[in-house]
């Protein structure tokens, strides 16, 4: 077994996994404030733009799997680097984006790929190396509070931006911000980092990868986080352009944003809290089924801004709080050798889910001139999600020891 290399601080990598989640999830939360200046502006259809998003997300998923990959084998630091640039790259392309193929390839195609290298599954790697399992649930948690901080943070200066410079220069301004990520990056720089060091490989990449994908409770997380891309990227894009179809001033929007934000960085601090001394797929459970609850609730209330700000509050507690409980589950069952390939892997179903939740909306909208299938589909969803989480089995896989060689 080799020698394990030098682990980073805990403080060190809270603070700078922290901080560039929440510069990245924090710009991405707040795409919708950008739906209907654009469309309005270069005269586009809403399925235009939540079709690129939806690609951004699809993008983002299939690209998370090799940046996963990159960054188990050459560590995080180079893979941070890279997304920091083709964050930068296509923030601006999506300013002068002119026709809807630019719009996919900048917003979709440039930014997906920037997300898979600056987001949760490279983060949770270094944490999953340099973090003691006792404490990997709560760390984790603490770093997608981080990124709902970031979209509590973010999405009021998004608006505030917008409203300052215009949506254009906004953008430009956005893909300054970017570029923060490189110097951040350095704080997760792991000394003398080797391929699996401190964690002895006995699998390749493909005898992991076969490994999971043929493991039942690796299924059924996947089937779960499918819904939850579905809901809240639906939400997150589509709910500004909703409560505005309502004739709710255009503020609410930002302000239910933001308070998704601020209550998830509570939500998923808590879920990593009892994710130590819980088991998580009933924690999962129990959260998907409430989002269908709330979602309910939400439609058969009449609408006023308390209605919006109640319900974003609720469901920003249960927004991002599947992710390190997700990602926690899938560590303790496989080890984290190849954590953030396997994070990777199980995201994709996210972002699958996403692309539907965002394209669908736009889709169904034009066609219906409502959200209202999509509201109902994203509730039968949640039911569906609290029952496949409940049969997963959270122990660690038993493997059947490998022959070393002499």
């Amino acid at each position: 077994m080799p020698n394990a290399a030098k682990k980073l601080s805990m403080n060190q990598v809270l603070a700078c996994g922290a901080a560039i989640v929440t510069l990245s999830m924090g710009i991405r939360h707040g795409f919708g404030l950008w739906l209907q200046p654009m469309t309005q502006e270069l005269n586009w259809g809403r399925e235009t733009f939540a079709f690129a998003l939806a690609i951004q997300n699809l993008v983002w998923g299939v690209t998370g799997i090799f940046a996963g990959m990159l960054a188990d084998r050459f560590g995080a630091f180079r893979v941070l680097l890279g997304g920091s640039l083709l964050y930068a790259l296509g923030l601006a392309g999506m300013a002068y984006a002119t026709t809807t193929l630019l719009l996919s390839l900048s917003a979709g195609v440039l930014i997906g790929m920037a997300q898979s290298g600056t987001t949760y599954a490279v983060i949770y790697g270094v944490i999953g190396r340099n973090i003691n399992a006792s404490k990997r649930s709560w760390a984790m948690g603490v770093a997608a509070a981080a990124g709902s901080f970031g979209q509590f943070l973010m999405v009021p200066t998004e608006g505030f931006l917008i409203d300052s410079l215009g949506w254009q220069q906004a953008l430009v301004a956005l893909a300054l911000a970017a570029l923060l990520i490189m110097p951040l990056a350095w704080g997760l720089r792991e000394p003398n980092f080797r391929s699996g060091a401190g964690h002895f490989r006995e699998q390749s990449i493909m005898q992991a990868l076969r490994e999971a994908l043929h493991y039942r409770s690796f299924q059924l997380l996947m089937a779960g986080y499918f819904v939850c891309g579905f809901q809240v990227v639906f939400i997150g894009v589509h709910m500004p352009s909703y409560l505005k179809d309502q004739g709710l001033a255009a503020n609410v929007a930002s302000i239910s944003l933001a308070l998704i934000g601020l209550f998830n960085v509570f939500g998923t601090y808590a879920a990593g809290v009892l994710g130590q001394h819980m088991q998580k797929k009933n924690i999962l459970a129990f959260i998907y089924f409430s989002r269908a609850v709330f979602i309910s609730i939400f439609l058969l209330v009449p609408l006023s801004p308390m209605s919006v700000y109640v319900f974003s509050a609720v469901m920003g507690l249960l927004w991002l709080s599947t992710v390190p409980l997700t990602t926690a589950t899938v560590a303790e069952i496989f080890g984290v050798a190849h954590l953030s390939m396997l994070g990777g892997f199980v995201f994709l179903s996210h972002q699958i889910g996403s692309f539907m939740g965002v394209w669908l909306g736009g889709y169904l909208f034009d066609r219906t001139g409502s959200y209202d299938i999509v509201w109902y589909i994203a509730i039968a969803l949640g039911l569906l999600a609290a029952l496949v989480n409940l049969p997963i089995k959270e122990a660690s896989i038993l493997r059947t020891p490998m022959p070393q060689r002499a």
